[in-house]
């Protein structure tokens, strides 16, 4: 899947939760009887608020993926031998279970299916190996967690 591609789905999927998230809030206001059940009370523009609204959250959505999600590299000495068990217990450490696929990338995904569905089922974590170490995709928060941790793992070396 291109990064373009990827992008867009993933901006997709950031605006949908947004509105879900909005029209839950808005739900539970109405419910409580803090505001009104009209639209057009609720919001000063009234039924024009809702695609003000939307395009607000379309632009969140667009720009989320920018910075939401990133690649970083971690500095890890030795061979292969030496560093793959230490990837695999920082990983196995922060929740995530290595995925099979059939490009033969090595891919990580969390274990558990509450955090997976809560990430909208975007928490692949993509390792590549180059000469001093490994690259990691993914969501930046993620990432940073990872690489931190694999830093610590590795400053008795």
């Amino acid at each position: 899947m291109t990064y373009l591609m990827k992008y867009l789905i993933r901006s997709v999927k950031y605006f949908v939760q947004l509105m879900v998230i909005l029209t839950v809030i808005i739900a539970v206001l109405i419910v409580a009887k803090v505001v009104d059940s009209d639209i057009s009370k609720i919001f000063v523009n009234g039924y024009d608020s809702l695609w003000q609204i939307a395009l607000m959250m379309a632009a969140f959505a667009a720009i989320y993926p920018r910075f939401g999600y990133s690649r970083r590299q971690a500095l890890l000495p030795g061979s292969d031998e030496e560093a793959a068990p230490v990837l695999e217990k920082v990983m196995k450490a922060y929740g995530y279970e290595k995925e099979a696929r059939p490009d033969a990338v090595l891919a990580y995904r969390k274990s558990s299916g509450a955090s997976r569905f809560f990430r909208l089922w975007e928490d692949r974590i993509t390792v590549t190996r180059f000469v001093s170490g490994y690259e990691l995709e993914g969501a930046s928060k993620d990432v940073v967690r990872l690489l931190n941790a694999l830093r610590n793992e590795t400053r008795d070396y």
